[in-house]
């Protein structure tokens, strides 16, 4: 999505700063599209009436907009603000904070190559965003899996562009989830299920792992780690550890993975 020069589909998500605001609708720039101009009519700023316009968007404000037509003869956008909800607004708004970080990656890279932006964009830069869809998706692969990374691509490039990515970027974690039943009949059961969970987290070694409560019998086992095979690993851990501890004093666990 970086160095977008041509018009958004309809349907895409866009991030906007808004210009101008009057009572039939609201001005925005689009700021992945070279600042082209689009319009949120007030019927498409929120559900129901509208009473003020201004107590729903206002000059100056980033935002998120759904494209609901585009001419690009005539250069019109028409967008909706009331068809994007808070959740798809926080990440579409972090996916550009992460491709505008990106982006400064590359002038990084570009510097250290001693090449201008725009021949690192020609060298690199638009084949990675042809291949993982954004920038940043390209930092943050060769970060995760480096020797893959660099099994895929050749070039000069290569070297310093790993380099400023395991400077700057986190390695990306995956999150796995399941749940514990655990009963026990025993006098003391609600201690013996206690010290199983705690058997459980100590198994983790040290890893990221949770486990909260869903409301008896039921427990969530949290699991982040930097690849799915490891994550799955210390999910297994941590759960045969928690069943054993409980089972092995008469209780009664098991663990069920939760459908996404």
């Amino acid at each position: 999505m970086s160095r977008a020069r041509g018009f958004p589909e309809n349907g895409e998500l866009v991030v906007c700063t808004v210009t101008s605001v009057k009572n039939f609708g609201a001005f925005v720039t689009l700021d992945e599209y070279d600042d082209k101009e689009g319009f949120i009519h007030v019927r498409d700023v929120a559900t129901g009436w509208v009473k003020y316009i201004r107590d729903y968007i206002r000059e100056g404000q980033k935002t998120v907009c759904k494209v609901l037509g585009v001419d690009s003869q005539k250069g019109h956008i028409d967008l909706s603000l009331k068809s994007v909800n808070d959740h798809q607004k926080r990440e579409r708004i972090q996916q550009w904070k992460n491709e505008k970080k990106a982006e400064k990656l590359l002038e990084i890279v570009a510097q250290r190559m001693s090449v201008s932006v725009d021949e690192a964009w020609d060298i690199f830069g638009n084949t990675m965003v042809e291949d993982y869809g954004t920038l940043y998706d390209a930092f943050e692969s060769v970060v995760a899996d480096p020797e893959t990374f660099n099994e895929d691509y050749e070039g000069e490039w290569l070297e310093t562009f790993t380099e400023v990515a395991k400077e700057n970027i986190a390695p990306p974690a995956v999150q796995i989830e399941a749940v514990l039943e655990m009963t026990s009949s025993a006098p003391n059961g609600v201690e013996l299920i206690r010290k199983a969970l705690l058997a459980g987290i100590e198994a983790a070694d040290g890893a990221d792992a949770k486990i909260t409560s869903v409301g008896s019998p039921r427990y969530r086992v949290v699991v982040c780690a930097p690849e799915y095979k490891e994550a799955e690993e210390v999910l297994k851990k941590v759960s045969n550890a928690a069943i054993n501890a409980l089972t092995s004093n008469g209780g009664i666990a098991t663990l069920k993975r939760e459908s996404k």
